[in-house]
């Protein structure tokens, strides 16, 4: 069972260090001017029991300051002493830490007694009126004594209230700063929500309807022509299953627009475990295609297994379009933390700048780059000797 922490103990863990610093200072002060008598008790000298009563009353609210934070406790501590205090002989020390009590309260304290501490403060001022008179012997210096009082009472207390003011309308204005960024952020997820919406109807309204009119037709043609010649058959199958994969993917990709959830990577088509069948694909265009893969069962993000599917596809897509009498070789490997996807082709007889000028400005590299670069990937293409490479190096988890 831990110790209990003594009554001092508990005290200073209450205050800040900004509170114990104002009572070193209060404390300093106070053992500056009344040794010095700048402010001796009015009608009294300063000395003998009077002079201890007055320091000891002293000490005790400068540890009041303890709870200045702490209202109305440190407040109601402060009038006491200060009461005590007038009717021992005002002096200057306790009135400036009861001001430091005042602006406190008002500052830091509930809203309802900041908000009253205004009236608070002018029925002290009263009181104050008529203490001083009843203790002073000529009631003219008394009232004297009380308007010089006064200002120590009322002028902390209007000040907290005006900084107090200036804090509730700052936090005011981060509160409505807040709610209008909370509502751009709303209305920008509302838009983005929007256009996903829109482009998977025009995909599936458009682009889904020529595709499937491509795979019907096919499978048209060849029913009537196909068995004329076996080649045509053979060609037209693999369009027919092309057009239908396209499709599968296109509708998948619609479910992914139509969810919202951009973070999905795994409703998303195309796996590496769907490279044999890409590749097969890919032969029957003419292209000759050794794989080879060496990848562990499972990949730590889909980003990652996406990003290298597509970069295999578009490369063989353009090799196949580029060299399509050339010999490829794919190779999708795991080399530490990464994923390599390699792929090594013949050049084509317009030389290195053929896949460029083919492509309409090498938006394929560019597309492949930019596949590589967003799950914080690199990818390097371009001629290698007498073939062309293009190799992606992929982290095993998107960045």
């Amino acid at each position: 069972m831990p110790p209990v922490p003594s009554a001092p103990a508990r005290l200073l863990r209450m205050a800040s260090p900004r509170d114990l610093t104002l009572v070193g200072a209060s404390l300093a002060l106070g053992a500056v001017l009344y040794p010095l008598m700048i402010v001796p008790a009015l009608g009294g000298r300063f000395g003998g029991v009077h002079a201890a009563l007055l320091l000891a009353n002293f000490a005790a609210i400068c540890l009041a300051q303890l709870f200045r934070r702490h209202a109305p406790a440190g407040l109601a501590a402060g009038t006491v002493f200060m009461i005590v205090d007038v009717l021992l002989g005002p002096s200057v020390p306790v009135w400036i830490v009861f001001a430091d009590l005042l602006y406190a309260a008002t500052l830091h304290g509930p809203s309802r007694l900041s908000r009253n501490m205004v009236a608070v403060a002018t029925a002290l001022a009263a009181v104050l009126v008529v203490s001083f008179v009843a203790v002073t012997p000529v009631w003219q210096n008394g009232l004297l004594s009380a308007a010089g009082a006064i200002p120590l009472v009322l002028v902390p207390v209007a000040w907290g209230r005006n900084v107090r003011h200036h804090q509730e309308l700052a936090a005011a204005e981060r509160r409505s700063a807040d709610q209008v960024a909370r509502i751009a952020q709303l209305d920008r997820a509302a838009a983005v929500h929007d256009e996903r919406r829109r482009i998977a109807r025009d995909l599936h309204d458009v682009v889904a309807g020529h595709v499937s009119s491509i795979a019907l037709q096919a499978e048209a043609v060849s029913t009537v022509a196909g068995h004329q010649d076996p080649a045509v058959a053979s060609i037209l199958r693999h369009i027919r299953t092309e057009s239908v994969r396209a499709l599968h993917e296109m509708r998948a990709m619609i479910d992914v627009l139509r969810a919202g959830d951009e973070g999905e990577d795994d409703s998303a088509p195309g796996r590496l475990s769907d490279l044999p069948q890409l590749v097969s694909a890919v032969r029957a265009t003419g292209l000759e295609v050794d794989l080879s893969t060496r990848l562990p069962s499972e990949l730590t993000s889909g980003a990652v297994e996406l990003a290298a599917y597509r970069i295999s596809q578009e490369a063989l897509t353009n090799a196949a379009k580029h060299a399509p009498r050339s010999h490829a070789t794919l190779d999708v490997r795991t080399a530490g933390a990464a994923i390599v996807v390699s792929l090594c082709n013949g050049l084509s007889p317009d030389g290195p700048a053929a896949p460029v000028a083919a492509t309409g400005g090498g938006r394929g590299l560019l597309t492949m780059r930019e596949r590589a670069e967003a799950v914080g990937g690199t990818l390097r293409a371009g001629p290698v000797g007498d073939q062309w490479q293009v190799r992606a190096v992929l982290p095993h988890r998107a960045r």
